[in-house]
């Protein structure tokens, strides 16, 4: 079964490559489309992110759905992941390059039409 699921977004993430020759606005759609990768995207924007402030900005959101939209956004390519050595240990995640790329466009899709 769960080899199926990692089959299933293998072809997800070839798919978007694909639909980006034919059409970047597919391709991205499909990337930030599922609950709470939009939202993730844009709370990282303004910096690094622990786990716990995600989920707290996150309302309705819980642990599991979190960390997987985080390992989504992380295998697309959008955010990366730093465990930061200092007591206590944490990790952090930031926008990649890529996911710089995408917050304009994810600005863009929120203004009302016609502005």
């Amino acid at each position: 079964m769960q080899e199926d699921v990692n089959k299933s977004k293998i072809y997800d993430y070839a798919r978007a490559d694909a639909d980006a020759e034919i059409c970047p606005a597919k391709a991205l759609l499909r990337l930030i489309s599922g609950k709470w990768k939009a939202e993730i995207l844009k709370l990282s924007a303004d910096g690094p992110q622990r786990f716990g402030q995600l989920l707290r900005c996150l309302e309705g959101s819980n642990r599991q759905s979190l960390a997987v939209a985080l390992r989504e956004l992380q295998e697309a390519g959008l955010i990366e992941k730093r465990i930061v050595a200092r007591k206590p240990l944490h990790i952090e995640y930031f926008l990649s390059e890529k996911g710089h790329l995408i917050i304009p466009v994810l600005i863009q899709l929120e203004q009302p039409q016609g502005e």
